[in-house]
């Protein structure tokens, strides 16, 4: 007790500041977590939520009853029901979230990556395409989903106005499920390639000359330095970039939501727009929804660790 009071009595300043921050992540975001958890125990919906049942009656009174069919808790039925497939369709919208974060992140990196090294080389206009290529990224989610969904109309959208305008058929880019994920990935490749781009020139930029120097004197060809000098040395920062990527791109809500709406018959959704399909839409499943949540949460810190467990195994300190 004695030593906690000394180390509080000489860092108190540090306690001072870090408290504000503390009492803010309590409050938006352990509380609610905690809360989502809890629900997802329970079979709480937008029916049984209420505590009392009240009624008018002749008079015009109004009688308040306690509710028989109030909300319990239930224990695990909500995971077992979801994962058996006797309630939503986990698997499927887990297949589907897979193969979204899977392409848009593969693209985002080698497109990302590419861009950068352009960048890194001195080439006129540099400033003004870094500025131009930057763009789509400080774009707000939601103003380029419904951009790219006026882009996507069939009747008044500008690809399929330029198709009209040379005498092709106008395309439904939402009538078939390739079609729908192909759109909606081409969308979140565009926003988030800026992102990676500018994360992997930082780290080009970081990379001593002398070791391209080196390479070169050694006779090495401008695809073997880039393959044993670029990418050797860019390890640490792809190793973010990709972690952080999967994790946004995973719960990336606005553009499935915006654009494909999930459709055709919800073939493109993802865990969280299920998640949020059960919660808003229908007779409102906050429980099923929370264990959505829940099974969401816990796919991510599962990848994050096998994810630091492998990066570590390659050598990489994390």
């Amino acid at each position: 007790m004695q030593r906690l009071r000394a180390n509080f009595d000489k860092y108190w300043y540090a306690y001072a500041m870090v408290t504000p921050v503390v009492v803010v992540l309590a409050l938006l975001v352990f509380y609610p977590l905690v809360q989502g958890i809890f629900m997802s125990f329970t079979d709480l919906n937008e029916a049984n939520q209420a505590a009392e049942v009240c009624s008018k009656t002749l008079g015009g009174a109004e009688v308040c009853e306690p509710n028989p069919n109030r909300w319990s808790f239930i224990g695990l039925d909500n995971y077992t029901n979801l994962l058996t497939g006797e309630v939503g369709n986990f698997w499927q919208l887990l297949r589907t979230t897979l193969i979204w974060t899977v392409a848009c992140v593969v693209f985002h990196y080698t497109i990302g990556l590419g861009l950068a090294v352009l960048l890194n080389r001195e080439i006129k206009g540099r400033g003004l395409y870094r500025v131009l290529l930057i763009i789509p990224w400080a774009i707000p989610a939601f103003v380029a989903s419904f951009a790219w969904k006026f882009i996507y109309d069939r009747d008044y959208g500008i690809i399929n106005g330029i198709l009209a305008a040379l005498g092709q058929e106008r395309i439904d880019f939402f009538d078939t499920t390739a079609k729908s994920l192909t759109a909606v990935i081409i969308v979140n490749i565009w926003l988030g390639v800026p992102f990676m781009m500018v994360a992997l020139l930082g780290g080009l930029q970081s990379v001593p000359g002398e070791l391209y120097e080196a390479a070169e004197m050694d006779g090495a060809t401008p695809w073997q330095r880039f393959r044993n000098v670029t990418l050797p040395s860019l390890r640490p920062v792809s190793a973010s970039v990709i972690l952080l990527g999967t994790i946004w791109t995973f719960n990336m809500f606005p553009i499935i939501f915006l654009v494909s709406r999930g459709g055709p018959g919800g073939t493109t959704d993802i865990l969280v727009t299920g998640a949020y399909k059960a919660a808003f839409e229908g007779i409102r499943d906050y429980s099923l929804a929370a264990t959505y949540g829940v099974l969401i949460l816990s796919i991510l810190i599962v990848y994050s660790i096998g994810y630091r467990y492998f990066l570590r195994q390659q050598g990489e300190v994390w």
